[in-house]
């Protein structure tokens, strides 16, 4: 599929830790999804992926604070409701201990996004791992993120769409969990394409 997303930006700014946990509470389940999972996409480069750790580094100025909220991995959610609690708990915990943080003003205010999500079917159908990898060759950012990144969550299945594909239209379990175990936090996009190819294409001859 071909994915792109329109932005939706919430009306109420947040310009400090205290508000920033009292509204990890609140928000609809669409921020929440879109600063963790599809911020990947702009920060993939960056230490930082969730904006939430951007935003807790560069306006806070609370590294320790940013480095709890980027080291949550989202590789083993499943539930945003699981993701929110996670969130929340790690900012208020980390209130608690700093409380001298929760009040101060930000240099910039963090405003709630939502995704609104567009797919349509993109280029010819793939019947066998060959076709497979020959799509994935061809795949924008967005839709490269659609499939191995945000599928994880709308699968619910702690998987992404090729693993899924390979293990039950392909039977290939084997294959599938070794792709599943590909590291999307630590490369570029383009890296993370190449670390998909790698996999597939010694095994498009077996």
């Amino acid at each position: 599929m071909a994915a792109s997303y329109l932005v939706r930006i919430g009306a109420e700014p947040v310009r400090t830790l205290g508000e920033l946990a009292k509204s990890l509470r609140s928000c609809p389940q669409a921020s929440i999804f879109y600063h963790t999972f599809q911020s990947l996409e702009a920060h993939h480069y960056t230490s930082f992926s969730s904006d939430f750790a951007q935003w807790a580094l560069t306006a806070c100025n609370e590294a320790a604070l940013a480095e709890q909220l980027a080291i949550v991995d989202l590789r083993e959610i499943v539930s945003l409701e699981d993701l929110r609690g996670i969130l929340a708990k790690i900012v208020s915990d980390y209130l608690k201990e700093h409380p001298q943080a929760e009040n101060r003003r930000a240099f910039e205010a963090f405003y709630f996004c939502e995704g609104r999500e567009v797919t349509v079917p993109s280029g010819l159908p793939a019947w066998t791992l060959t076709e497979l990898a020959e799509g994935i060759r061809h795949l924008g950012h967005q839709s490269l993120h659609y499939h191995f990144i945000n599928s994880r969550l709308r699968l619910q299945l702690q998987t992404n769409d090729f693993s899924f594909w390979i293990e039950h239209s392909l039977n290939h379990p084997w294959l599938a969990a070794r792709l599943n175990r590909i590291d999307f936090y630590n490369d570029t996009l383009d890296d993370l394409r190449q670390d998909i190819l790698d996999v597939l294409e010694p095994a498009e001859s077996r």
